[in-house]
Formats: structure tokens, C-alpha cells, sequence
């Protein structure tokens, strides 16, 4: 088995960074632990991160459009995204790559200029194929080899909010040196 990497970028760059202007995420496993909770009345609960939800806003008071990409098909999901004023919450997605291609084309988008984080064999494709692709800190192995960057933080503890503080520092960054006249 591979080493994984925790937290060291692969081949980032600020510069790849600050290009971002689409962030999508995959839910169970990134923006929560991957557990799925039943009590015995039959609800199902998922414990979502408010922090990665600050961060979320964040995003979007910045400018970047946001979205939530999964094989899952739940109101928890829905009501999240809701709550975030998620434009993008798309569920019962067996084809994530055709659906952030088709999200990136509405918007005049490059998959260079698209996030993404997942952390299973269902996302492979996608994180592959985007401008940035990142997995929570407990992604499954085969993931963390193909992704630019390894969180380290796990999914449902932050995960999602290291990314966006990465893309939000590096757009800060290039203002500040567009500022500076260099």
C-alpha cells in the first residue's frame, strides 16, 4: 500500500488556485464523517461541519459558485443546501463528471477553473479531470494517489473548510500583489 500524503499539495499553486471560480463538493465523507445515523423511527441523520458551512458563504461572498455533487438522495442533503443558498445541489448522481462538465459549460467555466473534493472510488473520475481535486484527510487510499491535495483534516471535521481557506488566501494573495502594481 502507498504512504498517503496529509496536508502537502502535489502540484498546486497559488496561481491554480485563484483561477477557481466553480467549488463542488461531494456529502457523505466530506461534508460529513461518512456515517449514516438511523434511529429507530426510521430518520436517518447526517452531522454536518458549521465551519465548512462558514466557509461555504465565504465562497460565495467572494464570487465563486458553489455545488453539491452526490450518488445520495436525501432531504438532510437538500435541506443543507438550502440553508447555504447552494445554487448547485444536485442528488441521485451516478455520472459526477458529466454533471460538473455540463455545470462548468452553463457557466462559460473551464474544468480548470473547477474544485472538487470527494473522497471515495465514485469521485475518481471527476477529481481527476478538474483545474484542483482534494479528499478529506480519511479519503479512501486509492483517491488520496490521484488527488492534488490531501487534507488534513477528515471529512465532517473541516476538511472542506481547509480547501476553501486555501482558495480564499490565494485569491487574497494575487490582490494584494495586483495591488502592489507587480
Amino acid at each position: 500500500m502507498a504512504l498517503r500524503r496529509t496536508g502537502q499539495p502535489k502540484k498546486i499553486s497559488a496561481s491554480v488556485l485563484r483561477e477557481i471560480r466553480l467549488f463542488a463538493t461531494d456529502v457523505d465523507g466530506v461534508l460529513t464523517d461518512a456515517g449514516m445515523y438511523y434511529a429507530e423511527s426510521g430518520d436517518e441523520w447526517k452531522k454536518f461541519n458549521t465551519r465548512d458551512g462558514m466557509g461555504i458563504k465565504l465562497l460565495q461572498k467572494a464570487g465563486l459558485i458553489t455545488a453539491i455533487v452526490t450518488q445520495e438522495r436525501t432531504k438532510l442533503v437538500a435541506r443543507r443546501g438550502e440553508k447555504l443558498a447552494i445554487p448547485e445541489v444536485h442528488q441521485g448522481v451516478m455520472d459526477k463528471l458529466s454533471l460538473v462538465r455540463e455545470m462548468a459549460a452553463r457557466y462559460g467555466l473551464s474544468l480548470d477553473q473547477v474544485a472538487y473534493i470527494g473522497d471515495d472510488v465514485n469521485d475518481l473520475e471527476t477529481l481527476k479531470a478538474v483545474g484542483f481535486s482534494a479528499t478529506p484527510a480519511d479519503g479512501m487510499p486509492p483517491v488520496a494517489a490521484v488527488v492534488d491535495y490531501v487534507c488534513s483534516k477528515k471529512g465532517g471535521e473541516g476538511a472542506v473548510r481547509e480547501i476553501i481557506d486555501m482558495i480564499l488566501e490565494a485569491r487574497a494573495s494575487g490582490q494584494r500583489t495586483r495591488g502592489k502594481g507587480l
